[in-house]
């Protein structure tokens, strides 16, 4: 029998077998939303009690997952040779489910979590990895973009300051024009609550999240940071069932508390010399 890998990750790293948990356990599920056989695999791979550090799946990851796999198999239609960048990728398994074969992919991610990534998922020649911090522009080096640029972002600029995600998205103006790009973000009130010490469980504190930013302010705030900046959608969370498809759906139509949930953000960079 083959034993379980235990991965004794902590602080931000650890957040990776939080969001595997929510997407592995919505894969399960009959009527799920996600399909990912891979995330199941690794899932059942690895010795953590995810139940007593995260409570039961719910289906959050896993819907901004499907979101963000349709924004990159809307842009992989008109670029089927494109380069994706995934940073902060942890044990996400996106490349797997979208792969037709001809997109480059470069996960980004710390050294330990590359790590214990390459432990399921073997880089290739077209989907590799780079053991660096995002903000590390070392990754920047690796990208072709001569067939376009699409960079995802998911569960990650919420860990920065806020003056370290406006110099990473002005150097990917500069560096990738015409680049797209899909991040998430918490708002404002979730911010403060983290810097002061909140719990998901008895077991398991969030890691500090420096950078909320509330809905309505985002696409003035991108575009003041960055001139270059085409386009930017807003996508807020939409649940596939039960009690979260109420309370979302209640609080996506409430003026004033809608602007102060998650959302989805979709930035299209303006080609050079636009």
């Amino acid at each position: 029998m083959q034993t379980r890998y235990v991965p004794n990750l902590t602080g931000i790293p650890e957040t990776m077998l939080w969001t595997l948990h929510n997407r592995a356990g919505e894969a399960k599920r009959p009527d799920g939303i996600l399909k990912d056989a891979e995330a199941v695999r690794i899932y059942d791979a690895i010795d953590y009690d995810f139940e007593k550090s995260f409570g039961r799946a719910e289906a959050s990851h896993a819907v901004r997952a499907v979101e963000t796999d349709q924004a990159i198999r809307a842009w992989l239609a008109s670029h089927p040779d494109g380069f994706v960048v995934s940073l902060g990728e942890g044990l996400e398994t996106q490349a797997q489910r979208l792969d037709n074969g001809q997109l480059r992919w470069l996960s980004v991610d710390l050294p330990e979590a590359i790590a214990i990534r390459e432990r399921f998922l073997t880089p290739t020649e077209r989907l590799r990895h780079s053991p660096v911090s995002a903000l590390d522009r070392a990754w920047m080096e690796q990208v072709d973009a001569s067939k376009g640029v699409f960079i995802v972002a998911q569960g990650l600029f919420m860990y920065f300051e806020e003056d370290e995600v406006r110099r990473l998205l002005v150097d990917i103006a500069e560096r990738f024009p015409g680049a797209e790009l899909v991040f998430d973000t918490i708002p404002r009130w979730f911010s403060r609550q983290t810097l002061k010490g909140l719990r998901r469980t008895r077991a398991y504190q969030l890691p500090r999240m420096p950078w909320g930013i509330n809905r309505d302010e985002v696409e003035a705030t991108l575009k003041r940071w960055e001139p270059r900046i085409a386009r930017v959608d807003l996508q807020p969370y939409a649940f596939p069932r039960g009690l979260h498809r109420l309370i979302y759906s209640a609080l996506n139509q409430t003026p004033w508390v809608k602007e102060r949930v998650p959302s989805l953000v979709h930035v299209r960079f303006a080609e050079r010399g636009a």
